[in-house]
């Protein structure tokens, strides 16, 4: 049941019409041009994300260019398909195009279609795509057919080795390689963020890898200037050979630097050029350095109307945590959402101090981030968040800055909850917690992004051997004692803390959140005040301990791995809070109605300011030590001992999990407008709510090429189908 979507999922235009209308000519334009780019960048997740999404991908494309939902059903009915069966099969494509593969996005587990594979073979058959060209739709097929139903263990979730499915890596990498290749790319100064690793047959004896950069040039073209920079080559490493290449999504990172250039045409100002010149070197020849480029630019382009970003950004898919996503998103200001967290932007330096750790482990001084509120034209990858705190470099974070973006359309339509579909929670708690749960999450998404990722110090030591702190007088808060562990060189965090440092860092800024927003300050700010304050905090509290029992749903037991750093993060939450004891928390199981297993969670509030805020604060500065100091024993010690699932303790997790998966509600699915040039001018095209609005505007998204866009991907997917197996 787990691995098919629901019929009834929830599935929501996202509405940005009359942030569009306001935009001027040429900003309508510079929208355009960025979203093109970041569709096309966007084909490249099916690529990152399984060895059948680019093959799927294109089959659904060409049945339902050639027919739209509506008029394929008449097929459907002729081949024996059930309503029920055809609505399962568009609900299907939806969450392919939505999740930009088969995997879902969030949880990284394999959708399949709930239908027989017998029928969906007789509509596509059946299909006017077929009656076309039937040897190609039938060796499309073929080719993914199998992959597209198939539920063996290992095909079950994204993971290295046998844990999983993962394109990041060959079929025959493991931990051992990601962790050699991880060492190799350090001693290059190499980032691993726009690449992937292949495990080759041996060279004399040797093991032999190939790491991939994406770029639009491949092998042996000519890019002179470029070149003499470059880290392309074949180099010996610890008795093994590495040999750096370009050219991965060649195709597509074309189309996103064409794009780009166009963009530039129309930009507002000088720093938005000089951004799209760098993106475009950077997809062009494979340079993170050139994107790190681009990013200074673009933390310099404060405020602007269309706000932008792209590129291979987050790594939570990368099993080993340091292969970027690519993405792309294209926004426009929310202005009224805006104002409250530029508030709180100024707040910064008063709030800061409130953190609960001593002032040494703060960054010497904040830099105000612009923090604004986007309503969404265009996200091109595998998901959409309702917050973004980027970029994710960290030499570039600690010394110049970075933005927060809270995304306001998505989380009007994300987090709008029906009170019959509201698990777990007391009667009387369910009328407030649809009435707060807005408002509460938006005080929740600013301070996790802003003072949550913005806060806090690396301790480092050059590679000159200078230290950013003073080694003599600092002391650990915990021990008392001098610090004795720092990061070296060109140690990061992510490279440190590898496979625990997203989740982690969700945690940190989670916790930030709940501690914060008991500053009546804070609450003001967002326009809170008196009961109506309580009242957000209480089901800011409320809502993080039920997201930890509702995280359950994302670990597997067989593995006893997480799937989602978010969820992970809240489970670790919602632990601490139940040690913190006093009934602040008590989480009971029960039986339902229906007669099934349910649990109940409560909260008591007269104790989150005492007990509760106690127990983050100790927790809190426990975090911010470990990852200053780069401490990684310790931080795993301590976030692998929260996030243990188990079913001896005070609660049954494991059992508990099982009634979490038995009640859980499908995640919300959404569909996006397209842009069109009219002339001088840029029309907004909008799509209905629902799987075939859905389905359209994917159809739609590539008109013009759509049959070079699916030889490509085609022929990219064939060039490494060796290399999975």
């Amino acid at each position: 049941r787990s691995y098919f979507l629901p019929n009834d999922i929830g599935i929501s235009a996202l509405d940005c019409t009359e942030a569009f209308r306001l935009l001027s000519p040429r900003e309508k334009l510079y929208a355009h041009y960025l979203s093109r780019s970041a569709w096309y960048g966007g084909l490249a997740v099916l690529l990152q994300t399984s060895p059948e999404s680019a093959s799927i991908f294109v089959l659904l494309q060409r049945l339902f260019r050639k027919q739209p939902a509506a008029q394929l059903e008449s097929m459907a009915t002729a081949a024996g398909l059930s309503p029920e069966e055809y609505q399962a099969f568009l609900v299907y494509a939806a969450g392919l195009y939505a999740n930009m593969g088969n995997y879902k996005s969030f949880g990284d587990t394999k959708f399949i279609p709930n239908l027989p594979k017998e029928k969906l073979k007789a509509l596509v058959w059946q299909s006017q795509a077929f009656q076309d060209s039937p040897s190609e739709m039938e060796a499309l097929w073929d080719s993914c057919s199998t992959l597209l139903f198939s539920l063996e263990d290992q095909q079950k979730q994204l993971g290295l080795g046998d844990k999983g499915v993962t394109t990041y890596f060959s079929g025959n990498c493991c931990l051992e390689d990601a962790e050699l290749a991880q060492k190799f790319l350090d001693s290059k100064n190499l980032s691993a963020y726009n690449t992937r690793l292949f495990k080759n047959k041996s060279e004399e004896g040797k093991a032999s890898y190939e790491v991939r950069l994406a770029s639009a040039v491949q092998k042996g073209e000519s890019a002179m200037s470029f070149l003499k920079k470059s880290r392309c080559g074949r180099y010996d490493f610890e008795d093994c050979v590495f040999m750096v290449s370009r050219g991965d999504y060649a195709y597509l990172m074309k189309k996103v630097s064409e794009n780009l250039e166009k963009a530039k045409e129309h930009a507002a100002n000088e720093n938005q050029k000089r951004m799209l010149e760098e993106y475009a070197q950077s997809f062009t020849f494979g340079s993170i350095e050139a994107h790190k480029e681009g990013s200074r630019f673009w933390i310099k382009d404060k405020g602007p109307i269309v706000e932008s970003y792209i590129g291979f950004i987050e790594s939570y898919r990368d099993p080993f945590g340091s292969r970027g996503e690519f993405e792309g998103f294209v926004a426009v200001v929310n202005k009224a959402m805006s104002e409250r967290f530029a508030k709180l932007v100024s707040s910064a330096e008063v709030l800061l101090p409130e953190l609960p750790w001593p002032k040494d482990f703060e960054k010497d001084r904040f830099l105000l981030p612009d923090f604004t509120s986007l309503d969404v034209l265009t996200f091109a990858g595998s998901g959409i968040p309702a917050g973004i705190n980027i970029p994710n470099y960290d030499d570039i974070r600690q010394s110049e800055g970075f933005k927060n973006v809270s995304l306001g359309n998505v989380l009007a339509v994300a987090y709008a909850t029906q009170k019959d579909k509201l698990t777990f929670l007391d009667e009387e708690d369910k009328d407030m917690y649809i009435k707060w749960k807005g408002p509460s999450f938006e005080v929740q998404v600013g301070l996790h992004e802003l003072l949550g990722h913005g806060s806090g110090k690396l301790f480092v030591q050059d590679e000159k051997g200078t230290f950013n702190f003073e080694q003599d007088n600092v002391r650990n808060p915990e021990t008392g004692e001098q610090i004795t562990t720092w990061y070296k060189g060109n140690e990061t965090w992510d490279s440190k803390f590898s496979t625990i440092s997203c989740s982690y860092e969700e945690c940190r800024a989670e916790c930030v959140g709940l501690y914060l927003c008991l500053n009546k300050h804070v609450l003001s700010i967002f326009g809170h005040e008196d009961e109506d304050a309580n009242e957000v905090v209480y089901i800011n509290w409320l809502n993080m301990v039920r997201a930890g029992l509702l995280g359950l749903e994302f670990f597997t037991p067989e593995s006893k791995s997480w799937r989602q750093a978010h969820m992970q993060a809240r489970f670790v939450i919602l632990r601490v809070l139940l040690e913190a004891g006093e009934g602040l928390v008590t989480l009971k199981e029960s039986t339902g109605k229906d007669g099934r297993p349910d649990a109940l969670i409560t909260l008591d509030r007269s104790k989150v300011h005492t007990v509760g805020k106690a127990a983050i604060e100790r927790f809190l500065c426990k975090l911010q030590v470990i990852k200053s100091t780069a401490d990684v024993e310790g931080g795993r010690a301590l976030y692998e001992g929260y996030s243990a699932v188990s079913d001896t303790g005070s609660h049954n997790f494991l059992r508990l999990r099982e009634t979490v998966l038995l009640r859980k509600e499908a995640r919300k699915m959404f569909v996006q407008a397209n842009t069109r040039v009219k002339g001088e001018s840029v029309e907004l095209v909008e799509y209905e709510g629902s799987a075939a609005g859905l389905i359209r505007s994917f159809t739609e998204r590539f008109a013009d090429d759509a049959e070079e866009v699916e030889a490509h991907l085609l022929e990219l997917n064939k060039r490494d189908a060796p290399c999975w197996c």
